[in-house]
């Protein structure tokens, strides 16, 4: 060998030996995001381009440039990097609970980012937080999972499906449910005073339960008595909500709030100074939000008046067997009809009924009788009620969305697009298409602050030290790809997605990873029994 093959030789040696020295000297991550531009959840929602780095389960490096040696290195050029979103409202216990691994993964929230659901939302939350925390934990689960307790869960068993108030023994064990549920790691109270029977509590029964969950540092989450003008009218059940929360002491969220119906469309400003007010006036108030026109419902609710429920189904059947009552009834259906905007606004959710995919007003012609008479006939047959309504103005939903307490969250249930489009929906119609908001408001007001709002620790930032939810989506792809008729479509665009530091989607393919965790909310010291 010749004296230049020799100095190459020496020249590669020595380069070799440098590169190990200098990987010797540099910390090992398991996973490097780099090259992102970076909105890390913060106040300031300034992007910069740089890195990320994730050791186990948490973030250690966050900056223009990491000086690491990296097990797996994503180039993340191009790409948006943000905390995984938090959805503070979902429906999501037909995934988290099923039997098949693949959709406890909860895929519908992780194609779009999400790293951490609640749930036990509109009054739905059992007691027994520990014991679902606890299967949660056993079965494993994609995403992180927040709970409340619920008043439509508690108010049942004690009471029943009556219209009536509680007696004292009633009432003292309603608040001894929420302590203990409150001691087990619920975030707090969830109402949903819209629905029977939780509609027939009155105010004060409600603050005696919220009291409960003020004193363990919980908050008080509302799906309102009224966001039309069914009952007590709209502004009424807002300053109902608000009320609550500062007779009981505790922090007030107004879930998917919205204006429902054309009677009180443009409404959204007098809510929003409602809020402001409150605000301004020492009071801690938050909402949250989805971005579609179209609620989800069905017919008992939205249609049906309260008092016919009293008592249950078997009750309401009777009701509608006398025909004084029905023709009571029919009439009060018509008027909630007409300020719903008409049959025609009424989708039928679900697949397998001989209405589900089509609207009210079809499904009544082609029965040959009144949409009142066809919704009867549906309610008669027990099944498949479950409807979407095309109720809200989209100037209410970008008034709303604007607020800087406004919350994205899905209300993602069964049978609706918003359980698997919210994010991306909220993105490209009110981000990129007709900038409402912009990209950092948007990434704030789906991580940071919404982890602030509820209390989710070290969680909802990129920050060194903290858990590392992490998602990287493709600005020119993230989208939903799905539609009213189609609503159970994976969205697209998110090209890695880190639930506690591992990989829920990796190169754009969701993995069969079961990283989530449930999250308890820790009372604070002395209010809960010792052990």
């Amino acid at each position: 060998m010749g004296r230049g093959g020799l100095l190459k030789l020496a020249s590669a040696a020595a380069l070799a030996w440098a590169a190990a020295a200098s990987a010797a000297d540099r910390p090992a991550v398991d996973v490097l995001i780099r090259g992102g531009t970076i909105y890390d959840g913060g106040e300031s929602q300034q992007p910069y381009v740089g890195d990320v780095a994730i050791r186990g389960d948490r973030i250690v490096f966050v900056g223009p440039r990491a000086d690491v040696v990296a097990a797996r290195t994503v180039d993340a050029t191009g790409m948006i990097v943000a905390p995984g979103f938090i959805d503070p409202h979902t429906h999501a216990n037909h995934f988290l609970e099923s039997a098949d691994p693949r959709q406890r993964r909860a895929p519908a929230w992780l194609a779009q980012g999400v790293t951490t659901v609640f749930i036990g939302v509109d009054g739905n939350g059992a007691p027994e937080i520990a014991e679902t925390f606890a299967k949660l934990r056993q079965q494993g689960v994609g995403v992180n999972v927040a709970s409340y307790v619920g008043f439509g869960a508690i108010r049942p068993r004690l009471i029943g499906q009556v219209n009536r108030a509680p007696t004292d023994a009633e009432l003292a064990s309603e608040k001894a449910l929420v302590a203990k549920a409150m001691c087990e790691g619920a975030l707090g109270l969830s109402t949903g005073l819209f629905y029977v029977p939780q509609s027939y509590a009155k105010t004060d029964e409600v603050v005696e339960l919220a009291k409960e969950a003020g004193k363990r540092g919980g908050v008080y989450d509302t799906h309102a008595r009224d966001y039309s003008d069914f009952t007590v009218g709209m502004m009424t059940s807002y300053r109902e909500a608000l009320d609550i929360g500062r007779q009981a002491g505790l922090p007030v969220h107004l879930s998917h709030i919205k204006t429902l119906g054309p009677g009180v469309w443009g409404r959204s400003v007098e809510v929003i100074a409602l809020v402001d007010a409150a605000r301004a006036a020492g009071q801690t108030v938050t909402a949250s939000q989805y971005p579609y026109t179209g609620n989800g419902t069905s017919i008992s609710a939205m249609f049906l008046p309260n008092w016919a429920l009293d008592g249950g189904r078997e009750a309401l059947l009777k009701r509608l067997d006398d025909p004084a009552t029905l023709a009571r009834i029919k009439a009060e259906m018509t008027a909630n009809l007409e300020r719903t905007g008409g049959p025609q606004n009424f989708l039928f959710r679900g697949r397998g009924e001989a209405w589900s995919g089509k609207y009210l007003d079809a499904v009544a012609k082609e029965w040959g009788v009144s949409p009142i008479d066809a919704a009867l006939r549906i309610v008669r047959e027990g099944r498949g009620q479950s409807m979407i309504g095309f109720v809200m103005s989209p100037v209410d939903i970008a008034n709303f969305m604007k607020a800087p307490w406004t919350l994205t969250d899905s209300d993602g249930g069964e049978g609706h697009p918003r359980e698997y489009g919210t994010f991306p929906l909220k993105y490209q119609d009110y981000v990129v298409n007709k900038k409402v908001i912009d990209l950092g408001f948007f990434i704030r007001n789906s991580s940071g602050r919404t982890a602030d709002t509820f209390g989710i620790k070290e969680r909802g930032y990129l920050k060194s030290g903290y858990f590392a939810d992490v998602v990287v989506f493709d600005p020119a792809r993230y989208a939903p790809k799905n539609d009213f008729t189609r609503p159970d479509v994976l969205a697209e665009g998110v090209v890695e997605l880190l639930v506690n530091g591992k990989a829920a989607i990796a190169a754009g393919t969701m993995t069969v990873t079961l990283a989530g965790l449930p999250l308890p909310h820790i009372p604070p010291s002395g209010s809960c029994p010792a052990g």
